[in-house]
């Protein structure tokens, strides 16, 4: 089974969440699923870094109206124009959500991921209703792999 997991976060994370979100990157590239992200900064670009060190592909929605906006780990860059208003394109074009530490554009995409009915894993982000709380990486690979399997 191969899926799209959208990686949702903060653009600006600390040492220890850039070494969670690539951690992530390296767990879905390791199992062949592709990684959709905002295709910035941060979560974005440290979930690409790992995602690539595994032979993963990724794939960036950016807000801007240039490609050349991606993070040199992502492999398709799509070009919006759309700001913020971007956000309900990431959740939507995955499979399932893995939510990390993030602001209010973080808790957007999380709120998106459940008007689409999209099982959200979180490690380390908002405390919401839907969202399934993981420990580890391999914790959320495991609940959107078995979600996905469920049907849900």
């Amino acid at each position: 089974m191969s899926l799209r997991v959208s990686v949702v976060g903060g653009g600006m994370i600390t040492d220890e969440e850039t070494d969670l979100a690539a951690a992530i990157g390296r767990e879905l590239g390791a199992r062949g699923h592709a990684v959709v992200c905002g295709g910035r900064g941060g979560t974005m670009a440290a979930v690409c870094r790992g995602a690539k060190a595994e032979g993963g592909t990724t794939i960036g929605i950016l807000p801007d109206e240039s490609r050349d906006e991606a993070n040199d780990y992502v492999d398709t860059a799509i070009a919006t124009g759309l700001g913020h208003a971007r956000n309900a394109l990431v959740p939507m074009n995955g499979d399932a959500v893995i939510a990390l530490a993030g602001g209010h554009g973080t808790l957007t995409e999380i709120g998106f991921a459940g008007i689409y009915d999209r099982p959200i894993v979180g490690l380390g982000t908002h405390e919401v209703p839907g969202v399934d709380t993981v420990e580890t990486p391999a914790e959320a690979v495991d609940a959107v792999e078995a979600a996905i399997d469920r049907g849900e």
